[in-house]
């Protein structure tokens, strides 16, 4: 019988220690240490045994051939751009999000689709089966073959799997999920690790493709240990206000596409709807031109997007003036202002700048510096820019502009959405011209801020 002992466990890295302590050794945190009741794993190693009996011996890597099986498309296009086009046999992705934002609409719908070509479960920890089928049928969604669970011991979960082997496998949510082996609560860090580590243990060892759903914290990150993160191949981040029916959802890590890929989604009467051009989700349509607004054609994995960068410049009320930036890199701003006071000589020291990316996209990449600047000299001249006009490049310390990966991919969604002007680095300037586009290349800030002047 295997022998329990107790630990102290850190609830944020899952680091453990023999005796409580104020402070954790291995983070750093202060008062994470939770006192955990540890089953010791029988000798011989039990459930942590190698998935096959070749993987324990030396092999050249030249002699592996790789083997290339089809994506699973799940019936959403967003949803499987975001995964790098389907679901893996034997991948496992966790999806999380704030409560209410539509991740189990989602994959109840994709579900849905699946079921009419393959078998699929759907596993819930926190609503009954009339529960969701009551969704389902406010969903309109169709008469399908989903099979549905709802269990929260591990154990019988797996069984389940293991005896209905299916294509694609739900878990909603692994916070939710308790192993008998462990005497902790569900949710609580050795609790998380266990399950997502037999879960996925269980993925690879049968080629089903797995979806975890998991919790945020009130800081928008995953609840639970940092490991689960690194457990899974995908991890994905369903974002958005709930007041607002546009869903963005992120890919953060993935082992089989791209990293910061978006996908859009709009929420509606009968679920999430994907947006086919979501440009024009981030581009406000004015009557007239206006003050404080330039258009940034941005990246997101492998979609170039046009977003409306806008910005307000007032008098400071008081001694200290504020700087705020909703959407994009809130240190940068600082940044930027200094450098266009030192290089291009425009003066910001006694003025209140806010700065927003409209449509709620998180913008993090530096090529969005030079639309920054744009719209901050549009407002505080209260001229606006020229119609039609789209910019991109980052802004280095000593005022030169430098390129952005994959500019012409970014010019060509610019002039496919009407923009006739381009100003952008020189190092991004196109070999050949591109129909109905001018593109202006710059190499310094005050030359940039000097054509921007030209063209209003």
């Amino acid at each position: 019988m295997a022998k329990a002992r107790t630990a102290y466990v850190c609830s944020e890295c899952g680091g453990q220690v023999a005796r409580w302590q104020g402070q954790c050794p291995q983070c750093q945190a202060w008062n994470t240490l939770v006192e955990t009741a540890i089953t010791a794993a029988p000798a011989g190693g039990g459930r942590f045994a190698a998935l096959a009996g070749e993987t324990s011996r030396l092999r050249p890597l030249s002699s592996l051939q790789p083997r290339e099986e089809p994506r699973q498309p799940t019936g959403l296009d967003e949803f499987d751009r975001v995964l790098g086009g389907g679901l893996v046999a034997g991948g496992v992705v966790l999806i999380g999000g704030d409560p209410g934002i539509g991740k189990s609409t989602l994959l109840l719908q994709a579900l849905s689709h699946l079921s009419g070509t393959h078998k699929v479960v759907y596993v819930s920890g926190e609503e009954s089966g009339e529960q969701v089928a009551l969704r389902a049928h406010r969903l309109q969604l169709p008469p399908s073959e989903l099979q549905m669970l709802a269990e929260i011991n591990l154990e019988r979960i797996l069984q389940a799997l293991r005896e209905a082997r299916p294509r694609v496998a739900v878990i909603d949510s692994i916070q939710t999920i308790y192993s008998e082996t462990l005497q902790s609560a569900p949710g609580s860090v050795a609790q998380v690790r266990e399950c997502a580590a037999q879960l996925t243990r269980f993925a690879k060892q049968s080629g089903t493709s797995l979806i975890l759903v998991g919790h945020v914290t009130k800081d928008g990150t995953l609840a639970g240990p940092r490991v689960l993160e690194h457990i899974v191949d995908t991890v994905l981040y369903f974002e958005g206000d709930t007041h607002s029916s546009f869903r963005l959802i992120r890919a953060f890590k993935n082992r089989f596409g791209a990293v910061n890929e978006l996908g859009v989604f709009a929420m509606t009467e009968r679920g999430l709807r994907g947006v086919s051009n979501p440009s024009a989700i981030f581009l406000s349509q004015h009557a007239q031109q206006v003050a404080g607004s330039c258009v940034l054609i941005t990246q997101e994995g492998t979609r170039p997007l046009l977003v409306e960068i806008q910005a307000l410049v007032d008098s400071a009320q008081s001694p200290n003036p504020r700087r705020l930036s909703v959407g994009l890199e809130p240190t940068r701003l600082a940044m930027l202002l200094a450098v266009m006071h030192r290089h291009a000589g425009v003066v910001c020291y006694d003025q209140d700048v806010f700065v927003n990316a409209v449509g709620g996209v998180k913008i993090t990449e530096p090529a969005a510096d030079l639309a920054i600047l744009f719209a901050i000299v549009s407002s505080l001249r209260d001229r606006p820019l020229r119609q039609g006009l789209a910019v991109f490049g980052e802004v280095g310390l000593a005022g030169e502009i430098r390129p952005a990966p994959r500019g012409q991919e970014r010019l060509r969604e610019a002039a496919k959405l009407g923009f006739d002007t381009a100003i952008i680095p020189r190092a991004n300037a196109p070999r050949q011209a591109i129909e109905g586009l001018d593109v202006i290349a710059v190499d310094r800030v005050e030359e940039a801020l000097e054509r921007m002047r030209e063209l209003a």
